[in-house]
């Protein structure tokens, strides 16, 4: 993997001490000439690497640890030690057992007599030297490395290469030093050895304590100076594979939907996870003000991450989140050499959302608000029996829906089903109105659909009528009419609807459109329920249940949920089989809420295909690339993943009619 290291100790100058003696050795220091060995490191190689990372740790983050430690051999070994040593040139300057193990080493590369470069062309060794040893401040020691196989490809295996380089870029250095550049001194040698070609640069501020380097700096350093190096790789691996990558990601992102939609889809128990939610319920009611993750006290902050974390074990969920973690490291895999531990759910910062769904369901759990668990339901209020409607509205509303067709086409279409609803056609009334609501072809306009879908309605079209009601019930503030909604609602019902009646019962379940009444809420279920609505059934049931507004009947409640079951309903059998913890009802189907919510928190952090990389490239360049890929016959958006859009009617597709 393409690297750039960077490490940056410093040399305290003044009270005796100088750093001209480091100077000399890095502008006079032979190449060290790496004999092939790889017979196992030497006991006294490797009793002072194991003393150079107690003493000094950050030897760990070198390069040439890393080679040591995935195969420790002699070379390696005596790479380590050579670079560690200079690293930490101060304390190896007062330490006898360091200073012993280093040795005279044969060839340096060399510009002049010496290998020192500059600002000037040419370097007076004797002169730098004599400014150091008189100079009483910090002078930071610079080591910049490597890989060899990547200073070969990229022509960093020489020292013009690099004096060119750090002369590009010495503003950009001082500036990180906190050092005006006018201030600025450096000094730096080229060591072309081993498996790690680099560079050893000494800088400075004239003016003493006027700088100093933290990470921030370092980072900023390491990112201009990577930039420059790997820019036009960068370039031409993101131009080279930018289509593996996308189908990696469109890959992914296919994985992860299907993940997200079992997730949706599984009734799950865990019963670890329900104890602790019922006891997180119980403390949300002594919390005071907005119940949120922010607003939360530490222990219980703490509880919801193990409650997260605890819903991380489920399979499903657990796959989910290693396909979506795998991707982002491949993703980020260029960018950086550390291998990263995958965290905890609950500590993921682009799935914090799932806390607060854990915190809604228990404050729910708390107010024994009753929940519908019905996203998954397939309406079938707006259904119209296609024997009813006449073949040219059936024709055209195929043609409307067929995306293979061109859009012109479909375009006519729409424009015929609005001559045949002006001649006074009831379901060319009811389509046109669907089409205004749901968009596609029209310009959303709830208005004109509310127009359409009434005059359909008023012709005692149950299917209508339903649709009207829910648009009058809807958010959308031209249309919002809670009373007319209510209204259409009730007429649906008596004409037979039971979708209608079953959100009858939501909305007197609920008061969010009306005043809360449990006793009508039952009446309208038990009217659905007689009509085989499962939804409706185990609504009722719940109810029965837990007592909520009304009385108490266990036998009535299993009764509606084997009836819910019989029709289809795909939490029934679940509670059932359950009956024995029926004293705490609100517990059913807990875990199994919470994937739903969890399953479109996956849903929506799917990854998508990633922006370019943040290049230093001009945009002559950009539009250079751009007109070079539509020449070879790409488009500019070729790389989006296609969605296959299918226009609904009324929450189903044609095949539906």
């Amino acid at each position: 993997m393409a690297r750039l290291i960077i490490k940056s100790p410093y040399i305290k100058c003044g009270g005796g001490q100088g750093a001209d003696g480091y100077l000399r050795y890095i502008a006079t220091r032979e190449r060290v000439e790496i004999i092939p060995d790889d017979r196992p490191p030497t006991r006294k190689q490797e009793q002072l690497i194991t003393k150079l990372t107690k003493d000094f740790p950050d030897v760990k983050e070198l390069l040439e640890y890393e080679d040591y430690t995935a195969h420790p051999t002699k070379a390696h070994a005596s790479s380590l030690i050579t670079l560690a040593l200079e690293e930490h040139w101060k304390q190896v300057q007062q330490t006898d057992g360091y200073m012993k193990y280093i040795a005279t080493r044969p060839r340096a590369e060399r510009l002049g007599d010496h290998g020192l470069f500059g600002d000037a062309d040419h370097v007076d060794l004797d002169s730098a030297m004599s400014e150091l040893e008189h100079y009483t401040g910090n002078v930071w020691t610079h080591i910049i490395s490597l890989h060899r196989e990547d200073a070969e490809r990229l022509g960093y295996n020489n020292a013009q290469a690099w004096r060119a380089l750090i002369r590009a870029h010495r503003n950009d250095i001082a500036a990180a030093m906190h050092i005006p550049p006018q201030d600025f001194r450096w000094y730096a040698a080229f060591h072309d050895e081993g498996h790690h070609p680099h560079v050893h640069m000494m800088a400075w501020s004239v003016k003493t304590g006027r700088a100093h380097l933290d990470r921030d700096g370092i980072r900023q350093m390491k990112s201009q100076l990577t930039n420059d190096i790997f820019q036009q790789e960068l370039l031409h691996v993101y131009e080279q594979k930018s289509v593996s990558r996308d189908e990696l990601v469109k890959e992914t992102r296919k994985v992860m939907l299907e993940l997200s939609r079992q997730m949706r889809e599984t009734v799950c128990e865990h019963t670890q996870a329900e104890q602790m939610i019922w006891k997180l319920s119980e403390q949300l009611g002594e919390v005071k003000g907005k119940k949120s993750y922010g607003y939360l006290p530490r222990p219980m902050k703490r509880q919801v991450d193990e409650i997260v974390d605890q819903l991380e074990s489920i399979p499903v969920v657990n796959e989910c989140y290693q396909k979506w973690w795998e991707l982002q490291c491949e993703v980020n895999e260029f960018y950086s050499g550390k291998k990263q531990q995958r965290p905890p759910l609950s500590k993921q910062k682009e799935f914090r959302a799932i806390r607060n769904a854990v915190i809604r369901e228990a404050e729910n759990i708390r107010l024994g608000k009753i929940t519908f668990e019905d996203e998954k339901r397939e309406e079938r209020g707006e259904w119209v029996d296609n024997w009813e409607v006449s073949y040219e509205c059936l024709r055209l509303r195929g043609r409307i829906e067929d995306n293979k067709l061109p859009l012109a086409q479909r375009d006519e279409a729409a424009e015929d089903l609005a001559q045949l609803s002006e001649s006074g056609d009831v379901h060319a009334h009811y389509f046109l109105g669907l089409l205004y609501r749901d968009g596609g072809l029209l310009l959303p306009d709830a208005e004109q659909a509310a127009h359409w879908l009434e005059l359909a309605a008023k012709r005692d079209l149950p299917a209508a009528q339903y649709a009207l009601g829910k648009l009058y019930l809807s958010d959308d503030p031209e249309v919002h009419d809670t009373d007319n909604g209510i209204q259409w609602l009730e007429r649906a019902a008596q004409n037979g609807n039971t979708d209608a009646a079953y959100r009858l019962g939501k909305e007197y379940l609920t008061g969010k459109s009306v005043q809360k009444d449990t006793v009508k809420a039952a009446e309208y279920l038990r009217y659905a329920t007689d009509q085989n609505h499962p939804w409706a059934s185990y609504l009722l049931g719940k109810l029965y249940l837990t007592g909520n507004g009304i009385h108490k009947d266990a036998e009535a409640a299993w009764n509606c949920f084997r009836r819910a079951d019989v029709y289809g309903h795909p939490y029934a059998q679940y509670v059932l089989e359950r009956q024995d913890q029926w004293h705490q009802p609100q517990l059913l189907l807990t875990v199994s809420r919470l994937l739903y919510h969890m399953s479109n928190i996956f849903r929506d952090n799917a990854p998508t295909v990633p922006a370019q990389p943040r290049m230093q490239i001009d945009r002559k360049r950009m539009r250079e690339l751009q007109e070079l890929r539509i020449a070879l016959g790409h488009q500019p958006d070729d790389h989006e993943e296609e969605q296959t859009q299918t226009q609904t009617w009324g929450g189903m597709t044609m095949k539906g009619w």
